[in-house]
């Protein structure tokens, strides 16, 4: 082996240990950062050559400084410079993150002379000869003995008698796999032993399950999960065609980052899941993307100021807004229902004869009342119900102006307790009986809609305008 020169930094880190240079001398770039012509000069089998046997040598010598490592751990040298433990202790020597230096120590006392015995109790260190000795060769790295220690200190007690089989086994494929491959055939390999406790893991991912999104300042959706294996390999599976580069166009790849591609692929999932008769239906209609917006807005191209200031349509699943361009877009997508609004915000009318209300009934009432009308309802999504102001069989028509959407509850509470329905400017009002307000005082119903926003918005549309009782800033005009 070429002798290595060592070499310390005059001025260290506080809590940083010496600087060890792996070089060569020869190897080390000369004054100005330019390598020497013995590198340069290399032929390309040289070159391969020479890169193994560097690797080889960092793993030896990595090795050596694990028995350094268990020799200080014994000594409980930690103690005396104040640490609270070896690993505390080497994180601040080596500049090493804590994980990284748990780990080292654990491979460390593992793989020493004085290490416990494999047929130890269940829960101590193993012992990993075999993986010795692959580390002092050089033919596996740190990596590779983490796979094999953790396999080994989750064998369970009836298996723990053949741990220097899976030990010889793991090693072995170590020397021609990567560790995240190896990691594959130790799970594989704790499957086959151990019978509860693979099932008892699956179990506590299934628990531990979650998917959290949120919309973040900016507007974009923030979505986090942790998925269970089968969910997670369903994923994968349906993500992975979906977001495949692009073939080459004349010569130029996919211009698109692995992050941009997932996330194309992931809406072109949910356009495909929205689109099959698969999905359950609310209030009888498939799940799809709904879009209020101004007709006129969406009639007219937005070119000033003034006609931007209520230009925006709202997407009735997230209540953020998209521009009238967009919405003329994915307005032209047959997988779109675009709920057109007239002037007062309100679903324009589109009467039928028909008792049951229709789909585009529906759409136009839950754009207008949400899941129900009724005032204060927390009612979650779910399958409300189209209920007739004016009885249809007393001559009430299915129309959005004689009808509302109710939740299950509050559509007993209606007929039962006979609240009474009237529309104010297009809007339910809720009149109480005398039994539940003495005074029957009406309560308005339904929800918001943008028409509210643009006038709350008006304001923006005149130049250097201020909102109604507001001062002007201090320093303006």
């Amino acid at each position: 082996m070429t002798p290595l020169t060592t070499t310390q930094d005059a001025t260290p880190a506080a809590g940083a240990g010496t600087v060890v240079s792996a070089l060569p001398a020869w190897d080390m770039p000369a004054p100005g950062g330019s390598w020497p012509p013995a590198v340069t000069s290399y032929t390309d089998e040289e070159l391969t050559a020479r890169i193994g046997q560097l690797e080889r040598e960092i793993r030896q010598t990595r090795m050596q400084q694990l028995r350094l490592i268990a020799e200080a751990d014994r000594r409980r040298l930690h103690a005396t410079q104040g640490a609270r433990s070896t690993q505390a202790w080497l994180k601040c020597l080596l500049n090493i993150d804590g994980p990284e230096a748990t780990a080292r120590v654990r491979i460390a006392t593992a793989t020493a002379d004085s290490a416990v015995d494999n047929t130890g109790a269940a829960g101590t260190d193993v012992h990993l000869p075999a993986t010795a000795r692959a580390l002092t060769d050089g033919v596996i790295a740190l990596p590779h003995a983490q796979v094999i220690s953790r396999c080994l200190a989750r064998l369970p007690e009836h298996a723990r008698y053949r741990a220097d089989e899976v030990e010889r086994l793991l090693v072995e494929h170590a020397c021609r796999q990567c560790p995240s491959e190896l990691a594959k055939l130790a799970d594989r390999v704790r499957y086959m032993l151990d019978r509860d406790g693979p099932v008892a893991d699956e179990r506590a991912q299934f628990e531990s399950r979650e998917l959290h999104y949120a919309t973040a300042r900016d507007g974009m959706l923030v979505i986090k999960a942790r998925l269970d294996r089968e969910t997670g390999a369903k994923f994968v599976t349906a993500l992975q065609p979906l977001a495949a580069p692009r073939p080459e166009t004349d010569g130029t790849k996919d211009p698109r980052t692995a992050g941009q591609r997932n996330a194309d692929g992931l809406s072109t999932l949910l356009d495909l899941v929205l689109d099959t008769d698969g999905m359950p239906r609310t209030g009888g209609q498939k799940p799809h993307l709904t879009v209020t917006i101004d007709y006129t807005d969406l009639k007219n191209q937005v070119h000033t100021a003034k006609d931007a200031a209520g230009g925006a349509g709202q997407l009735e699943a997230t209540g953020q807004h998209l521009s009238p361009d967009t919405i003329r877009r994915i307005a032209c997508d047959c997988d779109v229902l675009p709920i057109v609004l007239g002037g007062d915000g309100l679903p324009l009318d589109v009467g039928t004869t028909q008792r049951t209300a229709p789909t585009h009934i529906r759409a136009a009432l839950l754009a207008r009342d949400g899941a129900c009308a009724f005032p204060d309802c927390d009612h979650p999504p779910g399958t409300p119900q189209a209920h007739h102001v004016v009885h249809w069989a007393d001559g009430g028509p299915t129309s959005v102006d004689n009808m509302i959407m109710l939740c299950p509850q509050h559509h007993r509470t209606t007929h039962n307790q006979h609240w009474r329905i009237e529309f104010h400017n297009g809007r339910p009002v809720f009149i109480p009986p005398a039994t539940a307000d003495p005074t029957r005082t009406p309560r308005p119903g339904g929800k918001a809609q943008p028409a509210a926003h643009r006038h709350a918005l008006h304001h923006l549309a005149t130049p250097g305008g201020t909102p109604p009782g507001s001062r002007p800033r201090k320093g303006t005009r």
